[in-house]
């Protein structure tokens, strides 16, 4: 199958030119974007499919809009990281008819914005308390964002501009910045409200907590879906079965996205198979393990 070149990707992706004869080379194309839960979740699975199944996986890593498109568009073979029902739902609106929902990857993921634990609560619980000039001037008049392209910030913009009209400079930057940036205020016991999301390792790390959101402007439990571009099934069954069948509780992806901020993500990944070879074994032959 022809594939186009997906114009609107960054120059990692369009270094990626699949056409017929070469595609070959390249069993499977997955894209990621650099957040945690995306990162540990789509390497363990080009791990498992590389060692286990004799797929060669391609990992193109770029924002998520052009992933959604890219997939769409067939330049991409699958994505690990579809928020639903709320957060991709504008990119779900736009090419839902034109991919394939593979199904569930893990249950039970948040989006809010959280505070270091050690900002007394009677002072700051609530997004509605940033509006507290005091706070506010605590906080430099900043929350501090990821990557623009993101679900969570399309909702972040909409807390501050319409449904609790905060004033405040919602900062831009990659999941890493975030986190970056996390860690030198609470290095020096400093004021910061972040935008956050669980599955996430910095939870296990630092001390945290979701400011409430009345309103409820940045939604209740996500599911995280893989979907696939049309096709890719008839031309790829085992590997379109391998990520319809992998799922994993958000408590064990959490523990071993802490790992790997700790080791590494090859060793998370690693020691994860290693740990639950059960549930990797059903994932490859979709065989039940007995019990």
């Amino acid at each position: 199958m022809q594939h186009r070149v997906l114009k609107t990707l960054t120059g990692a992706v369009a270094g990626v030119t699949m056409m017929t004869g070469a595609a070959a080379a390249q069993d499977v194309t997955i894209g990621w974007t650099a957040w945690s839960d995306a990162e540990f979740v789509t390497k363990l699975a080009k791990t498992v499919m590389e060692e286990r199944m004799d797929q060669e996986v391609e990992l193109v890593q770029t924002d998520i809009a052009p992933q959604y498109q890219g997939v769409a568009n067939g330049d991409i073979d699958a994505m690990l990281m579809s928020w639903l029902p709320a957060t991709h739902a504008d990119y779900m609106d736009k090419v839902g008819g034109d991919v394939v929902n593979l199904g569930i990857l893990y249950t039970g993921a948040k989006l809010g914005w959280a505070v270091p634990n050690y900002i007394p609560e009677d002072q700051l619980s609530s997004i509605e308390d940033l509006k507290n000039d005091e706070v506010r001037e605590k906080l430099d008049g900043k929350i501090q964002g990821i990557d623009p392209g993101a679900g969570l910030m399309r909702l972040s913009n909409k807390v501050i501009d319409e449904d609790y009209e905060l004033d405040y400079n919602l900062v831009s930057a990659s999941g890493a910045a975030m986190t970056a940036a996390l860690d030198r205020a609470i290095s020096r016991d400093e004021w910061i409200v972040v935008t956050g999301w669980s599955p996430h390792w910095m939870f296990g790390a630092y001390d945290l907590r979701y400011l409430e959101d009345p309103k409820g402007t940045l939604g209740g439990p996500e599911r995280v879906h893989a979907i696939a571009r049309q096709g890719f099934y008839q031309d790829n069954p085992e590997a379109a079965g391998f990520l319809s069948r992998m799922s994993l509780p958000i408590d064990d992806l959490q523990a071993a996205m802490y790992d790997a901020n700790e080791n590494g993500y090859q060793t998370a990944v690693d020691n994860f198979i290693e740990d639950n070879e059960a549930r990797v074994n059903y994932w490859v032959t979709g065989d039940m393990p007995s019990s």
